[in-house]
């Protein structure tokens, strides 16, 4: 059996790192670093500013779980402002979006199940409307 196949337990050393468009990024769970089949994990990191536009996911649920700092939280038509030890269940196909109008990084955990989906695993809706203009008179983000 290969080590994948029997690992468990994931350090941050482990992790897979990678810097998106939107967030830095640290896996902790995915089918390439331990053996899931269900459940993607990742620690994402949003400096101020920045986003994650309106996009869904048409075979993925997603949580949005912030460890610290502050995100504007959108789910279909409604936002909140989610702090520290609160989340989002948004459901398969539900346009939501992650923005950091605020002066400090916003780290969360976003959970998407299942693992492997078909594509496309994210669709972006961001410049079409009424999510074009959903933020209109808001912050800004890039």
């Amino acid at each position: 059996m290969s080590e994948l196949s029997q690992r468990r337990f994931v350090t941050a050393a482990e992790s897979v790192t990678e810097l998106s468009p939107f967030t830095l990024n640290a896996w902790l769970s995915r089918p390439d670093i331990v053996p899931c089949e269900d459940l993607l994990m990742v620690r994402a990191t949003m400096e101020p500013g920045r986003c994650h536009a309106f996009h869904h996911h048409p075979t993925r649920e997603e949580i949005i779980y912030v460890l610290s700092g502050q995100a504007e939280q959108w789910c279909g038509n409604d936002y909140r402002i989610l702090k520290p030890g609160e989340m989002v269940l948004i459901p398969k196909g539900e346009v939501h979006g992650t923005y950091n109008p605020f002066r400090e990084p916003v780290v969360f955990l976003a959970i998407l199940a299942p693992a492997k989906a078909d594509e496309p695993a994210m669709v972006d809706v961001s410049t079409e409307e009424p999510w074009a203009s959903r933020r209109q008179g808001m912050v800004p983000c890039r």
